[in-house]
């Protein structure tokens, strides 16, 4: 690699979700190996990357940021500063990023840097590790349709996107983001619940995993949607009727509600 070669792509942090967008945008045909560089002080993680992927790598972000036409911040949110402050200088205002940073807005990011670029924000969550992510992107003051455009194929290859208002992405983290957590949590308290009726732990925790993998892939496969779905499973006066009246009388859709206008308040306050 030369310092006057061009990269389409390029990661600073290459952690487990930089990895997953990789394998999709390269499974789908978005970007070839040769087009991505990735930066990483891990020389493990730097290793996968050109091993397993074929991807350029250094250890020098800001030499990804001057050899990219599309940067992706992919740091821990404790890092950004660092991050922003070593890529600054090589930063043009025809440079796009797209962050994955969370809690970090599009004007933070553009009021850190010498240049102001044209900034996507989006909000990817844990399944794109499994090819099967649900991501949220909304667009910084001078983003452009386009840049829209290339930020959604690239989260598409791992799942589905969306665009939001950036005003709304605290919802989104609330929903999709904390989500993959929600439905572990359930999972939790029907294998509980199965050894309180009887089952053996592991058996009652093997049901309980197969049982919420099989309604995703069930959902996944249906046209329905998952309220016909249930009405399907629910037969008058049957076992899941029972169960259902009981989710119904302890306030269920009131309690996830209030969940996650916990999560949308404590998202705001970690915002920069």
């Amino acid at each position: 690699m030369t310092k006057h070669t061009r990269y389409a792509l390029g990661f600073i942090g290459a952690g487990n979700m930089a990895e997953s967008i990789t394998r999709g945008v390269l499974a789908a045909g978005v970007y070839k190996p040769g087009q991505i560089i990735a930066a990483d002080p891990s020389s493990q993680r730097l290793a996968l990357f050109r091993d397993a992927l074929g991807t350029a790598i250094t250890k020098d972000s800001a030499e990804v940021a001057a050899t990219a036409d599309v940067i992706m911040l992919a740091v821990k949110p404790q890092k950004i500063d660092e991050a922003l402050a070593t890529i600054s200088p090589a930063i043009s205002s025809q440079t796009l990023i797209i962050s994955i940073v969370s809690a970090i807005s599009t004007t933070f990011i553009a009021n850190s840097l010498h240049q102001r670029p044209r900034i996507i924000r989006v909000m990817p969550n844990t399944p794109i590790l499994a090819g099967a992510g649900a991501s949220a992107l909304c667009r910084g003051s001078t983003a452009t349709e386009a840049d829209a455009t290339l930020a959604r194929n690239i989260f598409a290859s791992s799942g589905v996107a969306v665009e939001v208002p950036e005003t709304l992405m605290d919802a989104v983290t609330s929903l999709s983001g904390c989500g993959p957590a929600y439905v572990f949590y359930l999972l939790e308290a029907m294998a509980a619940a199965g050894e309180k009726l009887g089952l053996d732990p592991d058996e009652s925790a093997l049901l309980a995993r197969q049982t919420i993998i099989g309604a995703g892939k069930l959902l996944a496969e249906s046209p329905d949607s998952a309220t016909e779905l249930r009405r399907k499973v629910t037969s008058p006066g049957g076992f899941t009727e029972a169960a259902i009246k009981q989710f119904e009388a302890n306030g269920f859709f009131q309690l996830v509600l209030a969940a996650m206008q916990s999560a949308q308040a404590r998202g705001r306050e970690l915002a920069r």
